[in-house]
């Protein structure tokens, strides 16, 4: 979604530590470095080496060698020979960032022992480096083994564990454990021993827009112990958006614009134009874009994106080629994004030749359509008829560097195969590996029973079906049937009946019609007796329904 990316960037990490601290001496951490990369395994002590670096030591220098070395273990000789430094003129000490940089860099390489281990002897367990052990667990997936450490960390700090209590409610959210994450949210807040702050609400928020609940979500906002922040106003009014429920987000925003702590951003505005206009709910998107300029927010590329798009796909073409032009005016330079908008809207027009110019300006202008521009041109050609047309594009696609989408080589099959151009069908599909796409099920389906509607290629057909069962896709209903009515239309009375017994082993349902064909077959072929095998057979499964119409035909 558009929307996704300015949450993902707005939202900060509470436990995250501070700005980065100014780079120190380069020569200096090059020199660390150098010497600790290039210690003996056997022999690793460092300290007659660093010894001439003890009164250079400061918490920085340490942070930025700790971040220069890639093996954890060398960090980990620095950092103990820093903790006790001889001689140590400055008196030395390391800090919790150093703290927190050795701890990060020993969970990034999964040694989790080793990093308890220094923190534990050092006495430095606290809540600000225990919820580092919660998000790297939540990274590996081990969402048991993170609940155990937030416990633990309610055990050390005495309940005064707010960094670990966000941790553990932002892995459960991301791994979409939303349910768990409420019972810990309710749990802290009848406890009463952690004091929540904004990122916890804010973070319980976004875990109920996430899956949907967004009135569960209005009544954390409603209840929480402490002023919101514009990420919390954002996060809740982009939940209620994505539900489309515009009342309730004008609703939010309405309250964010009565704050006295926080005004409308660009990011409340243009999540709250983007809620209009997938809704198709124009002149209210226009009324937001304008609000937002009279209050002096300038629109970006995202919001002008928002509203080309609702006015496309509402087919007001010639007003999202104005709100470009606009776009234009006011400095910003569109994107993809915008022009795969014009070319949605040019065909949903049916303006297909205008689409088609756009495009070449797009790759004329520099640009790079991506998968999502050339899909909309190429189903346009499928649509009015033009599979040669949307071929060639797929190639250009390809061409490109971009692998076209299993959907749009659908749709040329299905044009080519209801335009009877069978043969240009199977030679594509044959070519889809090569073009970096692999036929699914769907692919071999249209063009394998586009062939059994026609006499003499069941030969080919079964060509197809082995090499569809060589690329792990089965035969499905439709497809049995196909082959059935192919068959019979060939008077191949024995591999109709093979069919038929293979439809019947997989208690598959054979299409009347196909049947009655079937029977009619056998029959002419003098075949009576496997004819009424087979029906009764059939009757007796209760696979068909209509006895008494064969009975009268035949």
């Amino acid at each position: 979604m558009p929307m996704a990316q300015p949450f993902r960037k707005a939202i900060a990490k509470p436990c995250s530590s501070s700005s980065t601290p100014p780079i120190p001496n380069r020569s200096l951490v090059t020199s660390i470095t150098s010497i600790l990369q290039n210690l003996n395994p056997q022999s690793p002590d460092c300290s007659p080496l660093l010894k001439e670096f003890s009164p250079h030591l400061t918490p920085n220098l340490v942070i930025h060698v700790i971040k220069n070395l890639k093996n954890p273990h060398n960090a980990l000789h620095f950092f103990n020979w820093a903790s006790n430094p001889n001689p140590n003129p400055n008196n030395y000490s390391h800090t919790p960032s150093c703290y927190a940089a050795i701890t990060d860099l020993l969970l990034s390489h999964s040694l989790f022992s080793t990093a308890y281990s220094l923190l534990r002897h050092s006495n430095k367990l606290s809540d600000f480096l225990i919820c580092r052990f919660i998000n790297a667990l939540g990274h590996r997936g081990d969402i048991r083994g993170a609940i155990h450490w937030f416990h633990k960390a309610k055990t050390f700090g005495r309940g005064r564990c707010v960094f670990s209590c966000n941790a553990i409610l932002g892995v459960l959210v991301r791994a979409n454990r939303v349910n768990i994450a409420k019972a810990v949210y309710d749990q802290v807040l009848a406890e009463g021993l952690v004091e929540p702050d904004v990122y916890t609400h804010t973070t319980m928020i976004r875990g109920l827009c996430k899956v949907g609940m967004v009135e569960s979500a209005r009544k954390v906002f409603d209840e929480m112990r402490c002023e919101p922040n514009m990420v919390t106003y954002n996060t809740l009014i982009h939940g209620f958006c994505k539900k489309g429920d515009m009342e309730g987000a004008k609703t939010v925003f309405t309250r964010l614009v009565e704050s006295k702590s926080c005004k409308p951003d660009v990011v409340s505005f243009t999540t709250l134009i983007d809620g209009y206009s997938k809704k198709g709910e124009l002149r209210e998107a226009l009324e937001c874009f304008k609000e937002m300029v009279e209050r002096g927010c300038s629109p970006n590329v995202v919001t002008y994106n928002a509203l080309i798009e609702g006015l496309c796909l509402s087919g007001e073409v010639d007003e999202a080629k104005k709100m470009m032009t606009r776009m234009r005016l006011n400095g910003l330079k569109d994107n993809v994004a915008t022009n795969t908008s014009m070319l949605k809207g040019f065909c949903i027009v049916g303006m297909s030749d205008e689409a088609v110019r756009h495009l070449r300006e797009m790759v004329s202008r520099g640009m790079k359509p991506d998968l999502k521009a050339y899909s909309v041109v190429v189903n346009e050609y499928c649509k009015i008829g033009k599979p040669g047309e949307a071929v060639s594009l797929l190639r250009e696609m390809v061409a490109r560097g971009i692998k076209p989408s299993v959907s749009s080589f659908n749709a040329v099959f299905r044009v080519l195969v209801d335009e009877g151009k069978l043969e240009e069908g199977v030679f594509l599909l044959k070519q889809m590996p090569r073009m970096g796409c692999s036929p699914n099920f769907l692919s071999y389906c249209i063009v394998i029973c586009g062939l059994c509607k026609v006499k003499g290629r069941m030969q080919q057909v079964e060509k197809l079906v082995s090499d569809m069962l060589q690329n792990g896709h089965n035969l499905d209903a439709t497809m049995y049937n196909c082959l059935l009515g192919g068959y019979c239309d060939d008077e191949d009375e024995e591999m109709a009946l093979k069919t038929v017994y293979d439809i019947m082993d997989k208690n598959f349902v054979i299409n009347q019609d196909t049947f009655c064909s079937f029977v009619k077959v056998l029959c002419a072929k003098g075949k009576l007796k496997e004819a009424e095998t087979v029906f009764e057979e059939m009757c007796r499964r209760c696979q068909f329904s209509g006895k008494a119409k064969v009975k009268e035909e035949h």
